[in-house]
């Protein structure tokens, strides 16, 4: 038998059964434990992002005796808790300026609004009280040119509604149509304007 033959390299034996195995990944950190610990159990309090790690019968035992909370009483649990909603950030009740000085705000018996105007300056350009209760009625309508023009053929001004309109086309288109004057036609480049006022108004929605 030549034992340097090549056919010895391709030998293999397969491991037997009893042969004990390796423990893959880190030992159980529970003392007196020699099983892998594959499972992360947090440390707690004021060690949070650290884990322990432990076999699955530890961190069992681990975890149903895991309280987050010992060692703290009521008041500061419930503390925790409320802070916990606003993920224990800083808030401000509705409405309030954390950064304005206490105390009244200058001429603050004078305006009628909440604003800061040490100077005065938008109190003295017509800002106050006063010019808003004066400004609270709408400005009359403004029309265009030739609605205006039309108004004043028609003998009107811009306040006249859809009622006066329609009464006064009807007064003025009797006056001058020819059969109310003996069949003179003197009247006709009236009517003519009269006609076309009242078509433009009507364009316009006013009648």
């Amino acid at each position: 038998m030549d034992l340097n033959s090549p056919l010895f390299d391709r030998i293999r034996i397969r491991p037997s059964c009893d042969e004990p195995k390796k423990a893959e990944g880190p030992a159980c950190e529970r003392p007196g434990c020699t099983q892998p610990g594959l499972h992360k159990a947090p440390k707690g309090r004021k060690q949070e992002g650290q884990y322990w790690r432990f076999c699955m019968q530890h961190v069992r035992e681990y975890n149903a005796a895991y309280n987050y909370f010992d060692g703290m009483n009521d008041a500061a649990v419930q503390a925790y808790q409320k802070d916990a909603v606003i993920g224990h950030r800083p808030t401000w009740a509705m409405g309030v300026n954390p950064g304005a000085k206490a105390g009244p705000k200058p001429d603050a018996a004078q305006r009628d609004w909440d604003y800061v105007d040490p100077l005065g300056i938008l109190r003295g350009e017509g800002a106050g009280p006063a010019s808003r209760r004066a400004r609270a009625e709408p400005p009359p309508p403004r029309y265009s040119a030739p609605v205006r023009k039309a108004l004043d053929v028609l003998g009107l001004d811009e306040s006249a509604d859809t009622a006066a309109i329609k009464a006064q086309y009807k007064v003025l288109v009797k006056r001058f149509h020819p059969d109310a004057n003996g069949g003179d036609r003197s009247f006709e480049d009236r009517l003519r304007d009269i006609i076309k006022a009242h078509d433009t108004l009507r364009a316009a929605g006013l009648c």
